[in-house]
């Protein structure tokens, strides 16, 4: 092949890269069924119960909200009891006639006033005791009152360290350090046209297995403003992973796909997207997690593969994850899966570029490639 030839092609190529891109970008605005950090953008108006659901579940509710909020409601948790208890010493104290008593007829002793009260119940309540303030057996009133507030003590202590271990081994916080990569790809595995995205886990303790599921989920607005949404589960290659190295999930475009008869064109005209999620159990706590992503039509990257990452040292195996999210350009046919099986697939190492566009068209071209044409794309 000349070398004018080839600048030809690859000129072609990228101006035909920089449509699509700008057809992206416009796409890239619309709103995701799910975000790329795993979220789902959904809004509830006016749901069954309100907030009854959210006081019946109060444990799940505790550990969902912000660490912030968090702190806030038991800290606050905290005041108030005490206020409330020491409102109740300080009554007692007060009927008993405790600022006119002698010592040996008081019921809380040193607790003159709602101050005194107040750091009486304080330090009942976390367990200080200075000994300073105390219950005295004149009182059965105050004695019952002194242990319902340790119990409940206990108990408020209990519901924050549960919160607390519970959000520090959420699954959300080991979802972060698992991930997908920041785009899809399509291009040739063994003559046949798949297309492919990476997993990786960006930990040291890696985990030993786990459970790839990808859904094709279609939305489209009725003329009324209502929007029906439908899903549909997409074969790939291995569904169970070992995921010590960075691996790449793939789904052949074949027979039987929801994508099998879709173009690098028909992708900017269907308005779809892919969710993908990975299940796996935490090799420290054992704990089941779930990370997710999504991918639209602007996120998939046709005539692109993922750079190799892998390299074997002496002792060890070399992952560069700086390369992670490179992808390198590669011999592609710019056509649907459908259209290129049923033209025939070309021999081995013969492929078809596009070479130019008329009238939506792309014209091809055979073409013998003896070494792939790269351009690194970094996201």
């Amino acid at each position: 092949m000349s070398t004018e030839r080839s600048e030809q092609v690859i000129d072609t190529c990228c101006t035909t890269v920089h449509t699509l891109g700008r057809q992206n970008a416009k796409k890239e605005k619309s709103l995701r069924y799910m975000q790329k950090d795993g979220k789902f953008p959904v809004m509830f108006q006016q749901a069954p119960g309100d907030w009854i659901t959210y006081w019946i579940d109060i444990f799940t509710s505790l550990v969902e909200i912000r660490w912030r909020m968090m702190f806030l409601i038991f800290s606050l948790n905290n005041i108030v009891s005490w206020l409330l208890f020491g409102l109740c010493y300080w009554l007692i104290a007060h009927v008993n006639g405790d600022n006119d008593n002698a010592d040996d007829d008081l019921c809380v002793s040193n607790v003159r006033d709602f101050t005194g009260a107040f750091l009486f119940s304080m330090e009942t309540g976390a367990t200080i005791g200075y000994g300073y303030r105390h219950v005295t057996e004149n009182s059965i009133v105050a004695i019952i009152l002194v242990t319902i507030q340790i119990v409940f003590s206990c108990i408020l202590d209990t519901v924050v360290i549960g919160v607390v271990v519970a959000k520090m081994a959420s699954a959300r916080k080991r979802a972060q350090t698992v991930g997908f990569s920041r785009c899809a790809v399509v291009n040739l595995r063994d003559r046949v046209l798949c297309l492919s995205w990476r997993l990786g886990d960006f930990r040291g303790n890696h985990i030993l297995e786990g459970v790839v599921s990808v859904q094709l989920i279609r939305y489209v607005k009725r003329p009324v403003g209502s929007i029906v949404i439908t899903y549909q589960d997409l074969d790939i290659e291995e569904r169970e992973i070992v995921l010590a190295t960075p691996t790449t999930i793939i789904h052949k475009l074949e027979p039987g796909s929801p994508l099998y008869n879709m173009g690098p064109d028909d992708l900017m005209d269907n308005h779809f997207e892919l969710v993908v999620s990975f299940t796996y159990t935490g090799d420290s706590t054992g704990i089941l997690h779930q990370t997710r992503a999504s991918y639209t039509s602007a996120d998939i990257r046709w005539g692109q593969r993922f750079q190799d990452m892998l390299k074997m040292g002496k002792k060890h195996y070399k992952l560069d994850y700086s390369l992670f999210n490179v992808t390198t350009w590669v011999p592609v046919p710019f056509l649907s899966a459908e259209e290129y099986d049923r033209r025939g697939r070309p021999a081995d190492g013969t492929t078809l570029l596009p070479i130019g566009k008329r009238n939506r068209h792309i014209a091809q071209v055979n073409l013998n490639i003896s070494e792939e044409m790269i351009l690194q794309t970094f996201l």
